[in-house]
């Protein structure tokens, strides 16, 4: 990878904190809960799946430099989003968990220097990668997660039009004699 694609992709890796929580601003807080599905994760499950997800790719990314060549270790997201009672677990602290860790990854990432960037370690799953690749996974993880949510709120919406604001004295505008014989 070049060095100029490579600074982009750390700039927008650094940056999925910030636009993470632009999306979430986007989505009413009534509807985190709701799942469109039995196999699908509502937003409060990404979100926490996202925090356990940035601690395990804090660690892997650490692994690829000071021992490369080491096996790398990947967690079943399902088992443990099944397992870990996501349902009880604080958004907010999960949030802030991703913010820091992604911070101090970016921090340590941004200045490696270019030979690093083909250390590689041993996937159980995939085989060999190396850190530039690793880089472009982590890169994608979050605006994947991000255009779920936005597929989350648009089923959510379908089923949850917005109500028609009543009128001040709560009768409708007909019976209260506001629409005009002309109209």
């Amino acid at each position: 990878m070049m060095h100029d694609e490579r600074r982009k992709k750390l700039e927008s890796f650094g940056n999925a904190p910030v636009i993470l929580s632009a999306a979430l601003r986007q989505f009413p807080k009534k509807m985190w809960l709701y799942k469109p599905s039995a196999g699908r994760w509502s937003i409060h499950e990404i979100i926490l799946h996202l925090a356990d997800s940035e601690a395990g790719a804090y660690i892997r990314c650490r692994r690829f430099i000071a021992e490369p060549g080491s096996s790398v270790e990947e967690f079943d997201a399902a088992r443990w989003a099944g397992s870990l009672g996501y349902f009880y677990q604080s958004t907010r602290e999960a949030l802030e968990i991703i913010r820091r860790l992604r911070k101090m990854t970016f921090q340590l990432l941004i200045r490696l220097p270019d030979s690093v960037w083909q250390l590689r370690a041993e996937q159980p799953v995939g085989g060999d990668l190396c850190l530039e690749d690793w880089l472009t996974r982590q890169e994608q993880h979050i605006p994947h997660h991000i255009e779920q949510m936005r597929q989350n709120h648009q089923m959510w919406f379908s089923t949850h039009p917005p109500r028609k604001p009543a009128t001040p004295s709560g009768r409708s505008a007909a019976s209260s004699g506001m629409i005009s014989a002309s109209a």
